[in-house]
């Protein structure tokens, strides 16, 4: 945790938490699959196709989690105004620019 995250304020994320972790499980099956299919020596296209789907399905909760930063904690700081608000806007870009590089 960095110093830019509170432990007072409830993250943009809380209202879904229970759906995030949800999937988030999902993903871990998805993962122990991929790891039987290498240790059963499964074709290596099948593989491929199930490491596919789990790298969309981690795309998906790392867009859903921006989505959330952006809507709460960047407009939140926005609205405040002030040296916060610019440090939400250069975490959000930064995140933005490691998603699009992975």
């Amino acid at each position: 945790m960095t110093a830019s995250h509170e432990g007072a304020h409830a993250h943009g994320y809380i209202d879904d938490k229970t759906r995030y972790l949800a999937r988030l499980k999902r993903i871990e099956g998805q993962a122990r699959g991929i790891h039987r299919m290498i240790d059963e020596d499964t074709y290596c296209i099948d593989i491929l196709t199930q490491i596919s789907a789990l790298t969309s399905a981690l795309e998906n909760v790392a867009l859903g989690l921006l989505d959330d930063h952006l809507r709460h904690c960047v407009v939140d700081a926005a609205k405040a105004g002030g040296p916060e608000a610019e440090q939400k806007i250069k975490e959000a870009s930064a995140a933005i620019a490691r998603l699009v590089k992975s």
